[in-house]
């Protein structure tokens, strides 16, 4: 029986690696996570799950015992700015436990590129794998190396997606003729699930990918895929920031990531060895053409298993406890009854709100507030959804964040849009009673104008949003 642990089992890339390797009968795992609601009910009576935070040692070393592969999939990119540093204290940490608990083998991923080329974002992944390296006379880590992931839900894939979809025709900065490697996302997972159970003595980095492409071929190419033709002309004088405010309006990423992004393809990133094909010549990289029709069919036929904004311990990104609902100080609650018969059809409708289906009400008011927020450095309405028909606590919607779910009863989303404060929004069904309540926590006196001058939004959208709503369940 083997012992895995997964730091980092929510996020983008983790929970594709946790699906699979729960397909194994001869291992045993055990995870680390922030809130063990997002890892999903089904799943938590066949897997150890340790809630608290990786820079914990104490926890740490409580969920390392008896552990024999130790995968950290943790990247905090776009928490603060001084996140370099928490990577490197995060690496750190749990190095030294590993050593404690004598962990057999680490396994990490981590991006391409030249330490001395890097850009901040890259950098941070950089100097985690010297850290988890550090020590081969005691602990082996392999240290996979990978470029643009393509695959439904990567931020890289969903920005060529949507800039293919929107855009005939595109100026562009030099920089998207830099080579990188990309890599199907189910190569990845393939890569990761083959260093666990791997007997090869292997230690340091292992590039994995595509034969090198410029991030312009990958636009060009998704495009043939889709059956388009876009054109892309190229200047010298779009800055990196300029190019970040021209991502967000067309792309579901803020302004933080689309910058640390752009800044991470301003210099090459490609393969510089074939370790990868000695240690695994059992796996066999998908080509480029193949992987976005593999992704594609995810997205069109509603099978994305994770996305790029599942889990991040960004503010952003992460679900805080239900609890903090609490501290709201305004209050804003509108009630209507409604047929028994359609309970079940009711809730259903209320989980399918945001994304393609709208939000019941006055769409282009919600639309406004959606490019409003993309203007001041916010995600906007067109993250949109996972998913059109299910939804798991940690799934966005939009601007929103799914933090509680209690199925036919209960729906809360706290808001990730930016406001002076914070603020939830809840769906509640008890009998025939439907309610919808505005939560508010402001900040400063700014934060009470704003709720103030959004109470009569309020009253109007709100009550229309329940009066659809109930209409749509019972055409069901």
């Amino acid at each position: 029986m083997k012992n895995i642990f997964i730091v980092g089992s929510t996020g983008f890339v983790g929970r594709r690696v946790l699906k699979e390797l729960l397909k194994y009968d001869n291992i045993s795992i055990s995870l680390l996570v922030r809130n063990r609601s997002k890892v999903g009910i089904s799943l938590q009576s066949n897997i150890r799950i340790y809630e608290g935070d990786i820079l914990d040692s104490n926890i740490l070393d409580k969920s390392l015992d008896g552990v024999d592969v130790a995968i950290y999939l943790v990247h905090m990119m776009g928490e603060t700015e001084e996140y370099l540093e928490m990577e490197k204290k995060s690496a750190e940490t749990f190095l030294e436990s590993c050593i404690k608990k004598n962990v057999k083998r680490i396994i990490y991923l981590g991006g391409l590129g030249k330490k001395e080329t890097a850009s901040k974002h890259l950098l941070s992944r950089y100097l985690t794998g010297e850290i988890l390296c550090s020590r081969p006379d005691i602990i082996k880590t392999i240290w996979f190396r990978a470029g643009v992931i393509i695959g439904s839900g990567s931020a890289s894939f969903e920005i060529i997606r949507n800039i293919v979809e929107k855009l005939p025709a595109m100026v562009a900065p030099k920089w998207v003729k830099n080579k990188t490697s990309p890599i199907y996302i189910d190569d990845v997972v393939k890569y990761i699930v083959g260093a666990v159970f791997t007997d090869k003595d292997i230690h340091g980095q292992v590039d994995i990918g595509m034969p090198p492409m410029s991030f312009k071929d990958m636009v060009l190419k998704t495009a043939e895929v889709m059956g388009l033709k876009r054109y892309i002309l190229t200047v010298p004088v779009l800055s990196p920031r300029l190019s970040s405010y021209w991502l967000i309006l067309f792309t579901p990423v803020n302004f933080m990531i689309a910058r640390e992004l752009i800044m991470g393809l301003k210099s090459e990133s490609i393969k510089i060895d074939n370790k990868a094909e000695e240690y695994f010549p059992e796996i066999l990289v998908t080509g480029f053409n193949d992987a976005v029709n593999k992704s594609l069919f995810e997205i069109e036929n509603d099978q994305v298993i994770s996305r790029w904004c599942d889990s991040s311990k960004g503010k952003y990104c992460d679900v805080p406890l239900v609890s903090d609902v609490a501290k709201a100080v305004y209050v804003d609650r509108y009630f209507t009854t409604f047929d028994e018969k359609y309970s079940e059809k009711l809730f259903d409708v209320c989980k399918s709100v945001g994304g393609e289906t709208g939000w019941f009400s006055l769409d282009f008011l919600w639309w406004i507030r959606g490019v409003l927020d993309k203007l001041v450095g916010g995600y906007g309405l067109n993250r949109g959804r996972r998913s059109n028909t299910d939804l798991r606590v940690g799934d966005v919607i939009d601007f929103w964040k799914v933090i509680d779910i209690v199925e036919g009863k209960r729906l809360l989303l706290e808001a990730q849009m930016k406001l002076p404060g914070k603020a939830w929004l809840e769906f509640s069904i008890i009998d025939n009673q439907f309610s919808q309540t505005a939560y508010f926590y402001p900040k400063g006196l700014w934060g009470r104008f704003y709720w103030y001058s959004m109470l009569p939004f309020h009253k109007i959208i709100f009550n229309m949003m329940m009066k659809n709503i109930i209409k749509r369940a019972s055409d069901e």
